[in-house]
Order: C-alpha cells, then sequence, then structure tokens
C-alpha cells in the first residue's frame, strides 16, 4: 500500500497558517514558544486559525519544555486543555509523553487520548528521546486516533537518524508500524 506524502508546516499565528495554506501546505501544525520545540498555543490562537484556513490542523497538547506529563496534576491540566481546545474547533492533535527512565507515559497518553474521543493524533518526537522505539510503539498500538508518528529518527535530528527512519518504514503494517512516519526535526 502506498501513501500520498503528507506536507505538514508550523505555524505559530494566523499569518503563518494562512501563509502556508497558501504555499500548498496539506496539513498544519500548531504551536507556540519554537525554543521550547513547541508548546501548546492559546485557544484563541487555534480559533483564528481555524477561522482564516480550510486545510488540517493537529495542535500541541505540551504544557512544558520536555517530554514529562508533568505528573497527575499535569495530567488533569492537559486533559482540560484539550476539551478547551476541542471546544475552539481543534479536531486533531499532537502529544507525547515519557517517564524519568525514557518509557512511555502510557497513563498519560491514555488519559489524554480519552478526552480526544476519537480525534486524529500524532505521537511526537518524544520517540527520539525514548529508552526503546520499539516497545513505545508496541505499548501505544491500538490506541484511538493515533495515525502518525512524528520523528527524525534519532534526537540529533535526520542526518542521525536516517537509517532509524529506513528500517522503521521497512516494517510498516507490522504491529506498532501501521502508522504513518512524519519526518521532521533537522530537516
Amino acid at each position: 500500500m502506498s501513501m500520498r506524502a503528507v506536507l505538514e508546516v508550523i505555524a505559530l499565528d494566523v499569518e503563518d497558517a494562512v501563509a502556508a495554506q497558501a504555499g500548498g501546505a496539506d496539513r498544519l501544525e500548531l504551536v507556540t514558544d519554537m525554543a521550547a520545540d513547541g508548546l501548546t498555543p492559546s485557544v484563541g490562537t487555534v480559533a483564528g486559525i481555524r477561522a482564516a484556513v480550510d486545510i488540517s490542523l493537529r495542535v500541541m497538547v505540551r504544557l512544558a519544555d520536555g517530554f514529562a506529563a508533568g505528573g497527575a496534576g499535569g495530567v488533569d491540566r492537559l486533559t482540560g486543555v484539550v476539551g478547551e481546545l476541542r471546544a475552539a474547533g481543534a479536531e486533531e492533535f499532537v502529544l507525547g509523553f515519557l517517564d524519568a527512565d525514557g518509557a512511555v507515559d502510557l497513563a498519560a497518553v491514555e488519559r489524554v487520548v480519552a478526552e480526544l474521543d476519537g480525534c486524529p493524533w500524532t505521537f511526537h518526537r518524544a520517540i527520539d528521546r525514548a529508552a526503546d522505539r520499539d516497545a513505545l510503539r508496541k505499548q501505544l498500538d491500538g490506541l484511538p486516533g493515533l495515525d502518525t508518528y512524528l520523528t527524525a529518527g534519532a534526537a540529533g535530528g535526520v542526518d542521525d537518524g536516517l537509517p532509524t527512519l529506513v528500517a522503521e518504514a521497512a516494517r510498516g503494517g507490522q504491529p506498532g508500524y501501521e502508522q504513518r512516519i512524519m519526518v521532521g526535526g533537522g530537516l
């Protein structure tokens, strides 16, 4: 099975979104604070962008730099933010949380995904910091809505991760490897 390539572009504001759509983007990833590798944008920003463009939007669900969910209070905040974003028109999301050992924080991911209520979502570059990428993929296998992994193949970027990306693409269709690979990070 061949999949058509998708051009996803980062947008920080309405101006970025309009320019990206005009330039041929298929989908936008909405974030704020690129110095922290992208955090959750404001509800107002999401609503403004949704009103300005008609392409797919994936909204980052990440409240602080790093890949920790922030404990129970952090997960409660994340689920609250998801509700606010959905009310503002968000229908697709980007998220991913690791524990202190570099394993997927499955409890946090499952709680946030439950709030998405079937919306499509991407597991982001936290996979590039995971202690065991294959174990992470297998743990996430079957979660509702997961359709994409945003990855460079390595924490250092695509140049370092190309062999991993090629190997994972070759496993397409196997359990944990059915999702699209969205290459990003150092391109």
